[in-house]
C-alpha cells in the first residue's frame, strides 16, 4: 500500500493495533480512510456521530466495503456521557466552567473524542479534514495537556528524500513547522527534546540534531545566533543522550563535504537527521521548499508534546493522508 518510511510506520501500527477516534464522520474521505484502516488492521477505528446518518452517508458515497468492525458512538446516548461531562467539569471548573457548559461541550464531537482519550477509552485522535487547527487542538491542550516536563506542544514534519545519502537513509524530522511562531530558548529546547523522542519512535535510529541558522560556528554575528547558542548551551547542560550542535547552516548540517570545511570537529555536521528551525516562518518555508522543489515526502504536521496523541489534518488532505496520520498516531501512543 505504501513504501519507504510510511510503510515502516504502517507495519509498526499494525503490531500495536491502537484504538483511534475519528470525529469527522460526515466526511467522505474520513469514511473511506476508516474502511481502509480497519480492512488492513492498522488500527481499531471509532467514528463519532449518529449511526443512521453515518450509514446513510456510506450508502450515498458508495462505500461498499465498510467494515462492521468499525465502532460508531453517538455522544447523545453513550453510556459514559455523564462521566465525561463530570470529568470535564472537574478539569475545567477552576477556569470558570459550569456543569451546563461542560454538558454542551461534550455534545461537540471533537470535545467528546478528546474526553474518550482522557478517560482511556481511546488511544488517540485524528481530526482536521473539515475543522481548523485551533478547533482540533484546543480541546487537547485544555484536557489532555502537555507531557510532564514539557511546556511546549509543537508540530513537526516527517520528511523523506529520494537522496538516501542525506539524513537517516533520506529521512528527517523538521521542527517546529506548524505551531510556535517565535519560540524562545526554553521552547526550542522542548521542541528539540520532543523531536528526538518522535524520531526514535517513528524512525528507530540514532538522532543527530542540527540547530539551524544563517551562520555556521561563528561565521556571522547577531541576536538570533546568540539565541541558538543559548539553546545549545541549555541542552548540553541537561542530561541528554543525543548529539546536538549549532549554529549550523543547512548545507553544513546535511552535506558531509561542506561540514568538513565549515564544522570539521562537529559530531552532527554533515550527518544531521533532525533539523530544528529557529522559528515557524523558517520551518514552514523550509519544509515546503523541500517538498515542492526537492520532491520530498512530507508527512504532517504531526503534533508532539501532548500526554496522548492528537493529530491535525490539512483540510486539503486526501484518503492516503488520513491513513498515514492514523498510523503515525498509533506509533506515537506510549506503551
Amino acid at each position: 500500500m505504501y513504501d519507504g518510511i510510511l510503510q515502516t510506520i504502517v507495519e509498526m501500527a499494525k503490531s500495536k493495533k491502537r484504538k483511534i477516534v475519528l470525529p469527522e464522520s460526515n466526511d467522505k474521505r474520513i469514511l473511506e480512510a476508516a474502511t481502509i484502516i480497519q480492512e488492513n488492521n492498522i488500527a481499531d477505528i471509532v467514528l463519532i456521530g449518529n449511526k443512521e446518518e453515518i450509514l446513510d452517508n456510506i450508502a450515498k458515497f458508495n462505500i461498499n466495503n465498510f467494515s462492521n468492525n468499525i465502532s460508531i458512538i453517538d455522544p447523545n446516548n453513550y453510556i459514559k456521557k455523564e462521566e465525561y461531562i463530570n470529568t470535564l467539569y472537574e478539569l475545567r471548573k477552576q477556569k470558570g466552567m459550569t456543569i451546563n457548559q461542560a454538558t454542551e461541550l461534550v455534545k461537540d464531537y471533537i470535545y467528546f473524542a478528546t474526553m474518550m482519550i482522557k478517560c482511556n477509552d481511546a488511544d488517540g485522535m485524528v481530526c482536521g479534514a473539515v475543522h481548523s487547527t485551533s478547533d482540533t487542538l484546543r480541546p487537547a491542550l485544555q484536557i489532555i495537556k502537555s507531557k510532564e516536563g514539557i511546556d511546549t506542544v509543537s508540530a513537526f514534519f516527517l520528511m523523506e528524500s529520494k537522496h538516501k545519502e542525506f539524513g537517516e537513509n533520506g529521512v528527517f524530522i523538521f521542527a517546529d513547522c506548524g505551531l510556535n511562531p517565535t519560540p524562545d530558548v526554553t521552547q526550542l529546547c522542548d521542541i528539540t527534546i520532543e523531536s528526538v523522542n518522535s524520531f526514535r519512535k517513528l524512525v528507530n535510529a540514532n538522532p543527530k540534531v542540527a540547530l539551524l541558522s544563517y551562520s555556521t560556528k561563528g561565521s556571522a554575528k547577531g541576536e538570533n545566533i546568540d539565541k541558538t547558542l543559548a539553546v545549545l548551551n541549555k541542552l548540553q547542560s541537561m542530561n541528554i543522550d543525543f548529539d546536538v550542535d549549532g549554529e549550523l547552516q543547512l548545507d553544513a548540517a546535511i552535506v558531509e563535504e561542506v561540514a568538513k570545511l565549515k564544522a570539521p570537529n562537529s559530531k552532527v555536521a554533515g550527518k544531521a537527521n533532525i533539523l530544528i528551525f529557529p522559528d515557524l516562518e523558517a520551518g514552514n518555508i523550509g519544509y515546503k521548499i523541500a517538498q515542492r522543489f526537492g520532491d520530498m515526502l512530507a508527512l504532517g504536521p504531526i503534533t508532539q508534546g501532548l500526554n496522548k496523541p492528537v493529530n491535525d489534518l490539512s483540510r486539503g488532505c486526501n484518503v492516503d493522508d488520513i491513513v498515514g496520520a492514523v498510523a503515525i498516531t498509533c506509533v506515537q501512543v506510549e506503551d
